[in-house]
């Protein structure tokens, strides 16, 4: 299904969102250009292009992976159209900077980039000259570009809250050079306390709302850069240092602990592998800034898609056992992880 040139798009339509994820999950290119062109040619202005089709479509994606309706092979796919069709409307966008100059990145180890790039776009929109670096920026690469640019402000977009510690160590670079931060995307949390923790100079929920920070509100009161510059304490350490071991070893317990695995393929294995080492990962990112909120969000979220794949809540909970069986001696961290067992009996 396509847009036709005689047909006037509206946003209002809410055919035209389920005709551009049709689009994007089949992986047509040139019909969800097809389709954001046409809304273009209607007379809707790019920015709610990008924010009330193009951000939400992707959002949606994200969440037909999480149920299980689409392979991430697809979701991928799905991502990569929706770059395509972002470009397209930003190709067809001429504002001349007219405010001064921003860097906008994801934080080393974020691989979602298209909500940075989206915010970028919609910044560029509004008058400013934007350096959007990418995803996966190392904190060296990024206070490089600073010295060499000297902008006004970084946006940080931190999208899982596993990268929380890199997230920090590149604010605290920032901010030693002089340069603010603003920080977004879920990762920082739902009401951006995490960013706050990590001694960001602002958090906005989205794009819209960073847009008019900036616009407004800009620059903030500087604050010691050292405030918030260390965090995580010895458990976060032994944990992260620790991480392949406590992995292997609730590997190795695994069949003992939960008869069932003793049927598992090599994918499963290979999942559970995972799944385990995505504990850990969580379990340290809420010791590193000391709120169990992080770890029994994810166990909300993993046990959800756990049970659209049909693995029973029973192996999520044996996996968390195996984990705190092994950090006895860590009373944050096995309190952490009971936070996460109680939510979820």
């Amino acid at each position: 299904m396509t847009a036709t040139s005689a047909t006037p798009l509206s946003l209002d339509d809410p055919d035209v969102f389920e005709r551009f994820l049709d689009l994007v999950g089949d992986g047509d290119e040139y019909g969800a250009i097809e389709i954001v062109t046409g809304l273009l040619d209607s007379g809707v202005p790019a920015q709610r292009v990008m924010l009330d089709l193009i951000a939400p479509t992707q959002s949606r994606v994200g969440e037909l992976w999480a149920a299980n309706e689409w392979s991430v092979a697809r979701e991928h796919a799905a991502t990569a159209i929706s770059e395509r069709a972002l470009a397209a409307v930003a190709a067809r966008t001429s504002v001349r900077p007219t405010r001064g100059r921003l860097t906008v990145a994801c934080a080393d180890g974020e691989w979602h980039a298209l909500p940075g790039r989206i915010l970028a776009e919609v910044l560029k929109l509004d008058g400013w000259r934007v350096d959007f670096l990418g995803a996966n920026v190392p904190g060296p690469h990024l206070v490089s570009h600073l010295h060499r640019t000297g902008p006004d402000a970084v946006a940080l977009s931190c999208m899982i809250p596993t990268r929380l510690p890199r997230a920090h160590a590149a604010i605290t670079a920032c901010r030693s050079v002089g340069v603010p931060v603003m920080a977004g995307g879920r990762g920082f949390g739902p009401d951006g306390r995490w960013a706050r923790t990590l001694g960001a100079d602002a958090w906005e929920p989205g794009a819209e709302a960073a847009v008019t920070r900036l616009a407004t509100d800009w620059p903030p009161p500087f604050n010691d850069p050292d405030e918030a510059a260390f965090l995580g304490d010895e458990e976060y350490t032994y944990v992260v240092r620790n991480r392949a071991t406590l992995v292997q070893t609730a590997l190795d317990r695994l069949h003992a602990a939960y008869p069932d695995a003793s049927a598992y393929d090599q994918h499963q294995h290979d999942a559970t592998a995972e799944d385990m080492g995505h504990i850990a990962d969580f379990l340290a990112a809420a010791l590193y800034v000391s709120d169990q909120q992080i770890f029994t969000d994810f166990v909300t979220w993993t046990e959800a898609v756990l049970q659209a794949r049909g693995v029973p809540a029973a192996a999520l909970r044996t996996g968390l056992h195996l984990i705190s069986d092994q950090l006895r001696d860590y009373p944050k961290a096995t309190a952490t992880i009971a936070a996460g067992l109680a939510a979820h009996p």
